[in-house]
């Protein structure tokens, strides 16, 4: 776990779907679970909700508070 890709989630939006335009540190785990059942997104968006669904299964959260700020 990179601390670019921690500083990533709080910074880039969801291009699309239900969530667009929130911050990736914001999804929902039941949208990140859904999404990873049925597939994640190839590339970097991909990569950052397969982090934030580790983030958040492991209740690690509170890595994400001072890079919101």
């Amino acid at each position: 776990m990179s601390p670019e890709l921690l500083l990533e989630t709080t910074k880039m939006t969801m291009p699309f779907g239900k969530y667009q335009g929130k911050l990736i540190c914001d999804i929902p785990e039941h949208y990140l679970l859904w999404f990873a059942k049925k597939g994640l997104p190839s590339g970097k968006l991909g990569e950052l909700m397969q982090l934030m669904l580790e983030i958040r299964i492991n209740g690690l959260e509170y890595l994400l508070e001072p890079l919101k700020r």
